[in-house]
């Protein structure tokens, strides 16, 4: 249930009002301050909280029940969008374009530092990087896993680039400290566990959606993060599985517009697992600015014939630089910027 407040109302009496919520039914209450009106979250059995009594308070100005399972990543909850804010002043949300760009995976402290300064350079805000793989194959290149994390760190103290990294495993955390933003893959987008022990902590957690999982499990799945307190959750787009077999995956473009709608959190599209293929990552990536994504993470690589993990989707340094400067203009005129 979402209670708005009249603007302008004594706070000694919203305090009033939401304690004798808490104390007369079997709710929690989130309180959203905004710019111009203060909005509060009724969480559990609503059942019988009585409209009318509430709607005749008055500090109220309307009440509205709420049908979707998920309510802390509901925009009904949170009408202003959240924007994700690192120490560095780096923002994913906002009203830009955050580019997140690198190797799919960590392969040496060269590979590693050469094209973090390249994509930097070219506009990236952000340094994506494998440590730990999941692959389809037991017999592929898994990454250099805590070595790599190491060499990312090195990529970051040259660059100043934060680091965006996939995890695989509780077990792992430890060694995750230095990274500034976790990346949960599609196939752990349904591991509870991890989500629960990612809520815990005070640090941005990229979402991509599962290859098989609908827009509302994808919300469920970063409402089990946001539910022990981590409210900074980015969401991301990186394709699903159809029939079709030209591409690596389907791009559900439609769902960067259906997930601004439905939630508060950010909105970011990965054109590279999507398509599989290095041509299609540029149309794919200038769709995703028009339709409003706030950002795109791309796999880029200083040499991918002979990358170790998905070169013949990963594109150069030179071949990102080009995409920057288009993803750009198409979103600051989408925008009106």
């Amino acid at each position: 249930m979402i209670i708005v407040l009249k603007p302008q109302q004594n706070q000694e009496k919203i305090d009033h009002f939401i304690q004798k919520l808490i104390s007369s039914y079997d709710v929690t209450v989130n309180t959203w301050v905004g710019a111009h009106s203060t909005v509060l979250g009724l969480l559990g059995d609503t059942t019988a909280v009585d409209d009318e009594y509430i709607a005749a308070q008055d500090v109220v100005e309307s009440v509205r029940r709420v049908q979707e399972p998920y309510k802390k990543a509901n925009r009904k909850f949170h009408p202003e969008d959240t924007v994700i804010t690192l120490p560095g002043g780096q923002q994913i949300g906002g009203g830009a374009l955050a580019l997140i760009a690198g190797p799919c995976s960590v392969e040496s402290e060269a590979q590693i530092c050469s094209v973090a300064e390249s994509v930097k350079a070219s506009g990236a805000a952000f340094l994506r990087g494998g440590a730990f793989k999941p692959r389809t194959s037991p017999y592929a290149f898994q990454g250099m896993k805590a070595e790599g994390l190491q060499l990312l760190s090195q990529a970051k103290k040259k660059t100043g680039l934060p680091i965006v990294t996939e995890i695989m495993s509780i077990e792992h955390l430890p060694l995750f400290d230095n990274v500034d933003v976790i990346q949960v893959g599609a196939r752990n987008m349904q591991n509870f566990e991890l989500l629960k022990q990612l809520g815990k902590l005070q640090k941005p957690i990229l979402l991509k959606r599962g290859l098989a999982n609908t827009i509302e499990e994808l919300l469920m799945s970063a409402e089990y993060i946001m539910a022990e307190g981590n409210q900074q959750v980015i969401l991301c787009e990186r394709g699903i599985r159809t029939y079709e077999t030209m591409t690596r995956n389907t791009l559900d473009i439609s769902a960067v517009p259906v997930l601004k709608r439905l939630s508060h959190l950010p909105v970011i599209v990965d054109p590279s697992h999507a398509s599989g293929v290095s041509w299609l990552i540029e149309p794919l990536a200038i769709a995703a600015a028009a339709v409003g994504a706030d950002g795109l993470i791309i796999e880029v690589h200083n040499d991918p014939p002979h990358a170790l993990c998905d070169g013949a989707q990963s594109i150069t340094p030179a071949q990102f630089e080009t995409l920057a400067k288009k993803v750009s203009q198409v979103f600051r005129t989408v925008q009106g910027l």
